[in-house]
């Protein structure tokens, strides 16, 4: 499959969320969405990034963007993790990898020397006709959503 490019149309996906409801693009046509895609629920980089888009939830739904974080873990995993963070936006649960591979989010890692396969830290920007128009891979928890405001013109 080929890499998606600005500008590709947004691959559809219906998953469900944390609250067990079935979350599709197509539902979300006709609003910007951020897409973002992340290892694991509970980690220290994962929960650093949760926290930030959190912290920047009101400016960017303000800016009318759905926000909806993306990873392989169980709804009752993502109940766990919002409600520890108190964080205001979807979490999708993407236990079947259907989501991920659509994006092309699944990557060769490696730790301590052994090798696995998982989830690349990824962000699709979508606007409201459902097209790419902006891509983040193997971004770092930490900077990443001050850039993303930074892109979307949107003051921090």
């Amino acid at each position: 499959m080929a890499e998606l490019k600005i500008g590709d149309k947004a691959p559809e996906f219906s998953v469900v969320n944390d609250a067990n409801e079935m979350v599709s693009l197509k539902d979300l046509a006709g609003q910007k969405v951020i897409l973002y895609f992340y290892p694991k629920d509970n980690t220290p980089g994962c929960s650093v990034e949760a926290q930030q888009f959190n912290a920047a939830y009101a400016k960017l739904k303000e800016a009318g963007y759905v926000v909806l974080g993306v990873s392989r873990d169980t709804v009752k995993r993502h109940v766990n993790f919002k409600a520890k963070y108190d964080l205001q936006f979807d979490l999708l649960a993407d236990t079947d990898e259907a989501v991920c591979n659509a994006y092309g989010v699944m990557k060769e890692k490696k730790l301590y020397g052994k090798v696995s396969i998982g989830i690349e830290r990824s962000t699709f920007v979508i606007d409201e006709k459902g097209i790419l128009t902006h891509i983040y891979r193997g971004v770092k928890a930490k900077e990443h959503v001050g850039q993303l405001l930074a892109d979307l013109n949107i003051a921090e």
